[in-house]
């Protein structure tokens, strides 16, 4: 059975915790062909790729979406869109229930060829037209057709795309990659599973709540746009599969049938850390982050605790531990804060042999503002390094545990809260003891619970299930 995976922002272009886990199922699943549909926000990405691919991966299909506006429509077309359809799309507009089989045949029987043509032809007109008048009459018409435009025709042209055809879609996210899945299951009659790491339609949430490229009377619009989106991804999915609890529960909520979510966490190879030396007696403490340097991991925040914890440890070091080129804007400000708190021993290292540095941190620490199950809390306690990290995803299962008798590894912080995140690392960068406790927890915990021979043998499991 061929297995397509689909990938968002991540897997093969992006280095991270979706990659990594992506990079050890298809490495280790060697009975199994898999085809890569990896949706990319820059066509610049195309073919520049992070990881080795392994030998069973058969095909790439990489899909750009800042294509869409290199594109050309013309203008006036009329399709002659059945109503089921029209009132699909009102009401994925308008952010009501949506019944998405119309919208699925329409694909299927290639109704919509450009979708640029789709966008500025008179149904589409007819349709805005409609659903503004019974729900948006009291905003600017021109700002809520160039919103509803802008949200739809990322959706459109994926429509637009050939899927490729497999014996099983794998989605590592909800969303596009989801819709593309559910999609695929449509035309095919093929199963299709998700495993989400993070929520999907929260993180989007919280990034539309903060955006100022939304303005505030149209974030409703998106925020219902995605939740709608995620809600049918998990009505057409045939399994569910997550990281922990929390968003188990949370998917749940968001309209996930119980009985197809199934908690599958992530793994690491512990061995690879069992030799790792800790720091020579007597140098200065020194605090690492592994990490991307990247707004949602919220290294500004880090930078300002750090600036903190100076003040009572002098010799105190803080290591950024990871790409500086993914983001070169956010790098750049990074930078200045440094420069303007006139911070010393702030060090940067850009792409590194991680393993060579995580054995001289006496303490890590992670200040997202939003993750899954992160797979450098996992590299930490299997390195036993005690872990400050900011309450998001599944952290506090990992560093606190779940009732597992083993202790604390570490300790949980509010997120953008430099205060407690310096708190935190004072506390335990004072206390050796403490950290060799929490470290030694922590290596227990991993060993225990998050190694890839158990998350891989589960995947070939669920892969087993369907064929």
């Amino acid at each position: 059975m061929r297995i397509c995976m689909l990938f968002e922002g991540s897997y093969p272009h992006v280095t991270g915790g979706v990659s990594t886990w992506a990079q050890i199922l298809i490495d280790n699943i060697s009975d199994r062909d898999f085809i890569i549909y990896a949706i990319g926000a820059d066509n610049r990405q195309k073919g520049n790729f992070k990881y080795s691919l392994p030998g069973n991966v058969k095909e790439v299909q990489e899909v750009f979406l800042d294509t869409i506006i290199k594109g050309k429509g013309r203008y006036g077309n009329r399709y002659r869109l059945h109503q089921g359809v029209r009132d699909s799309l009102k009401a994925l507009i308008a952010g009501r229930a949506v019944e998405w089989e119309p919208v699925f045949e329409m694909v299927k029987n290639k109704r919509i060829g450009n979708s640029l043509d789709f966008f500025m032809s008179i149904d589409f007109f007819d349709i805005l037209r409609e659903a503004y008048s019974q729900d948006y009459a009291d905003i600017p018409f021109t700002d809520f057709f160039w919103t509803v435009r802008s949200m739809l025709l990322p959706l459109f042209y994926l429509m637009q795309q050939p899927v490729p055809e497999a014996g099983l879609y794998h989605s590592a996210s909800n969303g596009y990659t989801g819709f593309v899945g559910a999609l695929a299951k449509y035309i095919y009659k093929r199963p299709f599973i998700l495993t989400e790491h993070g929520i999907y339609s929260r993180e989007r949430e919280e990034e539309i709540i903060k955006s100022g490229w939304v303005s505030g009377q149209f974030k409703d619009l998106w925020i219902n746009f995605f939740k709608n989106i995620s809600k049918m991804v998990y009505q057409y999915a045939d399994g569910v599969y997550t990281l922990f609890d929390k968003n188990r529960e949370l998917e749940i909520e968001l309209g996930c049938p119980a009985e197809k979510i199934q908690i599958i966490p992530n793994g690491i190879y512990t061995e690879e850390f069992n030799n790792i030396r800790p720091p020579n007696g007597g140098d200065p403490s020194n605090i690492g982050s592994i990490t991307r340097v990247a707004p949602i991991k919220d290294i500004k925040t880090m930078i300002q605790s750090f600036n903190i914890v100076k003040r009572s440890m002098g010799d105190a070091r803080l290591f950024i531990i990871g790409p500086n080129d993914e983001d070169e804007d956010y790098y750049r400000e990074c930078l200045m804060l440094v420069e303007r708190l006139k911070l010393e021993d702030v060090i940067f290292t850009g792409r590194v042999d991680i393993k060579r540095f995580i054995g001289q941190m006496d303490i890590l620490i992670l200040t997202s503002i939003s993750e899954g199950q992160p797979f450098v809390i996992l590299e930490g306690m299997a390195a036993g390094k005690p872990f400050i990290s900011t309450d998001v995803g599944g952290c506090r299962e990992l560093i606190y545990g779940r009732g597992d008798g083993l202790g604390r590894s570490g300790e949980v912080v509010p997120m953008m809260n430099e205060q407690e995140i310096a708190r935190a690392v004072i506390r335990l960068g004072s206390d050796d003891s403490l950290r060799k406790k929490m470290g030694a927890a922590g290596q227990a915990r991993v060993k225990k619970y998050y190694t890839a021979q158990k998350c891989i043998e589960s995947y070939k499991k669920v892969y087993g299930s369907f064929g």
